[in-house]
């Protein structure tokens, strides 16, 4: 099968065929279910196995979502005209990654507690406070956006309240990402350059105030970057197709959905996968693994 056969529009996939306006193709649809069944079996073992229980609301949370959207659409490559599927996909694929979402907020803030707070404008538990606060704002809006769109479509009137519901809580995501990588960009620079913007009292800092950043923690770092790209190229592409209409030329092509939601959101996914919090934030520091266990465990009291 050459790249071009993947990348093109199936011939089954007719204008006017369902409310998606083409057929989802089915090969495609196993291979998300399958792809995001397995991440969510392996982060439900790793918040286990680690005992970080806030990663089963947030990226289990996530791949369970995903799981049970594109099953939808895997029920609509086979019953394209069906509208109970296509519901089902709309509400779980336009939440799916802002649990997700979340799990990054988190874990910068678990970064910026073993590295040093000091350099951080917020303190690592507003971090946790306020991103996901409007990280879950975010996620009822979306949610009330779809439900209302779902009920338009299945009464056959116009769902363009429902769109724009969705669109303002993408886009709402979207700024609190943009907020969350400028403050990010100003701790990682801040400690670089070794610049604090408050004084703590932290026994763990060392004397020149902040704490050297190992090989493993920097690599998580990457990969913490890696994830909010892909999370960040999805929810651009989202706006774009909820902007457009549900006649556009976006929201009506398959490929785009494949590969600037499912792909995005997948490679975001597995990136937490291979670089877990509980393998990589303390891997070179047992003494600040059971502080922030510590931590964890007053912040859930």
């Amino acid at each position: 099968m050459s790249l071009a056969s993947v990348l093109a529009t199936s011939p089954t996939q007719q204008i006017g065929v369902g409310p998606y306006n083409y057929v989802p193709t089915e090969w495609i649809c196993i291979l998300f279910v399958v792809l995001y069944s397995i991440s969510t079996v392996l982060h439900l073992g790793q918040a286990l196995k680690f005992r970080l229980w806030w990663m089963l609301p947030t990226a289990t949370f996530a791949g369970v979502l995903e799981v049970l959207g594109w099953s939808a659409r895997l029920w609509s490559s086979k019953s394209p005209r069906l509208l109970t599927p296509y519901e089902m996909q709309l509400v779980g694929t336009i939440i799916a990654p802002t649990p997700l979402v979340a799990a990054n907020f988190i874990i910068l803030g678990k970064i910026i507690n073993q590295v040093g707070p000091q350099f951080s404008r917020l303190t690592p538990k507003l971090y946790t406070i306020i991103f996901c606060c409007f990280d879950v704002a975010c996620l009822i809006v979306q949610a009330l956006g779809g439900a209302s769109a779902a009920r338009a479509v299945s009464q056959e009137s116009s769902a363009t309240m429902g769109a724009n519901i969705m669109l303002g809580g993408i886009a709402a995501q979207l700024f609190a990402i943009v907020v969350y990588v400028a403050l990010a960009a100003e701790f990682f620079l801040r400690l670089k350059y070794n610049a604090p913007f408050r004084h703590v009292e932290q026994p763990r800092i060392s004397e020149k105030g902040q704490r050297s950043v190992s090989k493993n923690l920097r690599i998580l770092i990457c990969a913490m970057a890696f994830c909010t790209l892909c999370i960040f190229i999805r929810s651009i592409y989202r706006t774009v197709e909820l902007a457009g209409g549900w006649f556009g030329p976006v929201i009506t092509t398959e490929r785009y959905f494949d590969w600037l939601d499912g792909a995005m959101v997948t490679l975001a996914i597995y990136t937490l996968n291979f670089f877990h919090p509980g393998i990589w934030l303390n891997k070179d520091d047992p003494t600040a693994y059971a502080s922030q266990q510590a931590a964890d465990e007053e912040a859930a009291t």
